[in-house]
């Protein structure tokens, strides 16, 4: 940090496993990818290139390796993971991680149906190349999910081997977990917190408020994720409380 204030609450230090922050790469250049990492590195765990974006993205293999000079994991969206499996690709999709130096992979469901014991059979098979997130949640807005079946899917997936489970949310921030509003479905949450331990799992909170909620709830080093690249320092200074929404939330009472 630039300068010395009190009661700053202590952040986890890189490389950490609990209070990461994945960042969502939706196409940046080669160039604003590299004037990205340049201001956000200390502040920044693992990069996604969103969705299916890593097909059609231009000089992605420099921009992988760009990452990971600096140390950063990257991984390909689960949607991309979806379109391979779809296709009767899976063997493909792992060449392509093999080829391009990937280690992090994610295996999610939310735009195709998968039984989820053969979801599970997935993740077991991809803990063998590295580190594997899994996504619970549908990408259909219309498709509740009761928390009973949240907590069984993600116990689940944990078992087979996920280092984390993602709790989805789309780039919007508008399933879910959270209502159409964006507002976030706080039994839902509370609930899965009862069974599932909070530094399992990657809540997806592209908004402002939604990252509000969870450091409110969970503390500075609560995992957050599809966080745009602009949104990394303020999402930093809300963490610890050097924003206007968290001001407050580690001072003592004498100086509150």
């Amino acid at each position: 940090m630039n300068f010395n204030l009190s009661q700053i609450p202590d952040r986890n230090v890189k490389p950490r496993t609990n209070g990461i922050t994945m960042v969502m790469d939706k196409g940046l250049s080669l160039e604003e990818a590299r004037n990205f990492v340049s201001v956000s590195l200390p502040h920044i765990d693992v990069i996604k290139l969103g969705f299916g974006t890593s097909f059609v993205t231009p000089n992605l293999r420099q921009k992988i390796e760009l990452y990971q000079s600096f140390g950063l994991p990257v991984y390909f969206g689960g949607t991309l993971f979806e379109a391979f499996l779809i296709r009767n690709q899976f063997e493909d999709y792992l060449a392509v991680c093999k080829d391009y130096g990937i280690t992090w992979m994610e295996v999610s469901d939310g735009s195709i149906t998968i039984p989820h014991a053969e979801k599970c059979g997935y993740i077991e098979k991809m803990t063998k190349y590295g580190v594997v997130l899994s996504e619970v949640g549908s990408k259909d807005a219309a498709h509740i999910i009761p928390p009973y079946k949240w907590i069984e899917l993600m116990q689940a997936e944990l078992n087979s081997g996920s280092t984390y489970v993602i709790a989805e949310a789309r780039e919007a921030g508008n399933v879910g977990i959270y209502r159409g509003s964006g507002e976030v479905r706080e039994g839902l949450v509370q609930e899965i917190l009862t069974q599932i331990p909070g530094e399992k799992i990657l809540w997806e909170a592209p908004q402002k408020a939604q990252q509000l909620y969870f450091l409110e709830l969970l503390g500075c080093n609560v995992n957050l994720g599809n966080i745009a690249p602009s949104e990394v320092i303020p999402l930093e200074t809300m963490r610890i409380g050097l924003r206007g929404d968290t001001f407050h939330l580690y001072l003592s009472k004498d100086e509150a």
